[in-house]
């Protein structure tokens, strides 16, 4: 029968093989049931500072962008944005919709409900329905709590990785020397095996809600398909899936299209 300290030499072994490979997690408490998502997710931060750091960056954003002010593009973002809204139950946040004059293709959302479309892609949807499908995606992500989650994981890899290296590094063992380099082990375990990948599944959860939001607002579910299509010609760079922290425009067209076979929207 093992002696205690193999025993402790064995269970750090362990704990080293399985954060590296991203299948443990720091047992630290703090889960919230999500009925949008349909699971639980890990939270750390509270809402008021969410919405402090929100508040925040978006005042820095309107000081910071040029915004656009040609009310034809402000109708159109904000008649979409509350369809969306509406049908995505998320009416709690005070919603506000912002077009920056920019030829970016881009948009994004903070979790107070503060939007940000740029013109360059507003110029590329050719319908309400490819708005929408934007608009869907973005609302998702604050219906998922994605930010919340996101900052809570990445705060608990990082006390994690930060307690066993110094374990390690402050043991009698065998592994006390290396403990530098294993801490950067760990450090890339968890970025690959625990955070990078949640962050691709919160675009897989925003989409799956986004296109759901769009039939609930009386848009084309199916254009959600065409407009990523679309838009997957204008990549020009294309980073291994593993490495990012999206998915594949292979890989979100083929989910996008399941669910939409699923859910009966075909």
């Amino acid at each position: 029968m093992p002696d205690k300290s193999s025993m402790s030499l064995m269970r750090r072994r362990e704990l080293i093989i399985g954060l590296a490979a991203g299948t443990v997690l720091p047992f630290v408490p703090g889960c919230a049931d999500n009925p949008a998502l349909g699971r639980s997710q890990l939270m750390l931060i509270s809402d008021g500072q969410l919405a402090q750091l929100s508040d925040q960056a978006w005042q820095d954003s309107l000081q910071r962008e040029r915004v656009l002010r040609d009310p034809a593009y402000t109708r159109r973002l904000q008649r979409v944005g509350e369809r969306v809204v509406q049908a995505s139950g998320q009416t709690h946040h005070n919603w506000e919709f912002v077009v920056f004059d920019s030829d970016t293709v881009n948009a994004w959302v903070l979790p107070n409900g503060k939007v940000g479309f740029y013109k360059g892609i507003l110029d590329i949807m050719a319908t309400d329905d490819h708005l929408a499908t934007v608009m869907g995606h973005e609302v998702g992500h604050v219906a998922g709590r994605h930010s919340a989650e996101r900052a809570s994981q990445q705060m608990a890899a990082q006390m994690g990785v930060s307690l066993l290296a110094s374990a390690i590094g402050s043991s009698n063992s065998q592994y006390a020397q290396y403990s530098n380099d294993i801490g950067a082990a760990l450090g890339m375990g968890v970025t690959y095996g625990i955070i990078l990948p949640y962050s691709r599944e919160h675009e897989y959860e925003a989409d799956r809600l986004g296109v759901d939001y769009m039939a609930g607002s009386g848009y084309d579910p199916r254009q959600a398909v065409d407009f990523w299509i679309a838009m997957s010609t204008m990549n020009e760079h294309h980073v291994a899936e593993f490495a990012s922290t999206h998915p594949s425009d292979e890989s979100r067209i083929a989910e996008m299209r399941r669910h939409i076979q699923a859910r009966g929207y075909a």
